[in-house]
């Protein structure tokens, strides 16, 4: 049974870019992910986006057949490779209209009504290359064959569905980014160019857009080209500049260390515009760092501070009135990883972390340690990336990843620096990216 699993399993199912996602000793393992020390200035999405993978042709299924010992439907494809699919999981997700909503392409099909124990009374390849399967009660199934190979269970085929779903791929950077750039107006209005925007957003972590209209409302325009924003404390949108009494030390013209904003919040929103509408006359400069590169090299270079910045939670807090009174509390990790140690969100505002530490007395010092360590990396020069904003600007970024900042600028009383800035979530974001991918190339 093994082998015969073994060898089936092993065949050739999407890219062989992916075959490393198991080793040897069948744990899982990072994919590689290239550093790109781009030149200075700016790179045109197409740059950014163009080693993306492209969609094949349909897949033709040669033969399919019953393995009734180990309860697994058998495909074998043209190109030689097979799948496996457990005869539970196919009829939990039969496509007929009686088990799926085909409006909303939503299981109808209740749990308490699934025979977790089913067999099959027999399957073939259908006339139009799809996969019928007749189930002992003599309920019918039939499986589109790109339907089944998007969903094969090989550790290869589900790695790339995975990167196809959330683009985890990532292309890390330091102060040699060429930061990618766009038209303002041909992401509004082109979808092949609001495709390449937040493709490019989601693998580089920065997009520039360039000749926005000077005037409040553009970060809830371009909003509208994705979904809606995401409201918090401080509003729709909030406007970033120097102000008496500030609420926030982003409303001061004092410089702003690298930072992700709201870890106060237990959801921090994941993407950020900050729309130029003045400039301070001296000074102002942005300069942001891939906080993912960072928590890369740390993990290198000091293993120990990285476990700690993954495992401690740290708390944070934010107290004022702004949209509304407020007075928040959260305990973050400095660095979030998924189940496979990836890093996925940095959290960290050195002006918002709070003066509570639920920490044991032992591991307070290890804790400063580690912090200063990553903080060290991510103030070398040679890891920050600086631009300024002119009026008309409008930078895009990836508030979960990048770390961003503000030098400190002379505050003109006929010359005031005003950012508009607006928040939304990743969810969001990829929702709008899937829609215009399949609009664009018609990806299944």
């Amino acid at each position: 049974m093994l082998s015969r699993l073994a060898r089936c399993v092993s065949s050739a199912c999407i890219s062989r870019a992916t075959r490393q996602v198991v080793n040897g000793h069948g744990k899982r393992k990072l994919p590689a992910v290239p550093v790109v020390a781009y030149a200075r200035g700016h790179q045109t999405l197409a740059t950014a986006t163009s080693s993306l993978p492209v969609v094949g042709a349909t897949p033709v299924v040669r033969h399919a057949r019953t393995l009734e010992q180990e309860r697994l439907l058998q495909v074998e494809w043209e190109d030689g490779s097979c799948s496996l699919y457990p005869f539970t999981w196919l009829r939990d997700n039969c496509q007929c209209p009686l088990c799926t909503l085909q409006s909303a392409q939503a299981r109808s099909l209740p749990l308490s009504q699934l025979d977790v124990h089913t067999g099959v009374d027999s399957v073939q390849v259908t006339e139009n290359n799809k996969v019928s399967v007749i189930w002992p009660d003599q309920h019918s199934s039939e499986f589109n064959p790109n339907w089944l190979k998007k969903r094969c269970f090989s550790p290869e085929a589900r790695q790339a569905t995975q990167e196809e779903l959330f683009l985890n791929e990532r292309e890390y950077w330091d102060t040699g980014l060429r930061i990618p750039t766009a038209s303002f107006e041909e992401v509004l209005h082109d979808d092949k160019a609001a495709l390449d925007w937040l493709l490019a957003l989601r693998r580089v972590g920065i997009v520039y857009l360039k000749g926005a209209p000077v005037e409040q409302g553009q970060v809830a325009r371009l909003s509208e080209r994705i979904g809606y924003l995401r409201l918090t404390f401080y509003g729709h949108t909030w406007q970033v500049q120097d102000k008496p009494m500030a609420n926030n030390v982003a409303y001061t013209s004092g410089k702003l260390s690298l930072h992700t904003d709201y870890p106060a919040l237990h959801y921090p929103p994941g993407v950020q515009f900050l729309h130029c509408l003045a400039q301070a006359r001296e000074g102002g400069e942005s300069e942001v760092v891939d906080g993912f590169h960072m928590a890369e090299l740390l993990r290198r270079r000091d293993p120990e501070a990285f476990r700690a910045l993954t495992t401690l939670r740290v708390d944070f807090t934010d107290t004022g009135t702004d949209y509304c009174d407020f007075c928040v509390q959260s305990k973050n990790h400095i660095i979030d990883v998924d189940h496979v140690g990836r890093v996925v969100r940095i959290n960290y505002n050195n002006a918002t972390r709070d003066s509570v530490l639920d920490f044991p007395l032992d591991k307070v010092q290890h804790f400063y340690a580690s912090l200063k360590a990553y903080v060290g990396l991510m103030t070398q020069p040679e890891n920050v990336v600086t631009y300024t904003m002119k009026p008309g600007d409008l930078v895009t970024f990836d508030n979960w990843r990048l770390l961003h900042g503000r030098r400190n600028y002379l505050s003109d009383a006929n010359s005031r620096r005003h950012l508009e800035g607006a928040y939304l979530d990743w969810d969001e974001v990829m929702s709008r990216l899937r829609i215009l991918r399949k609009a664009v190339h018609g990806d299944n």
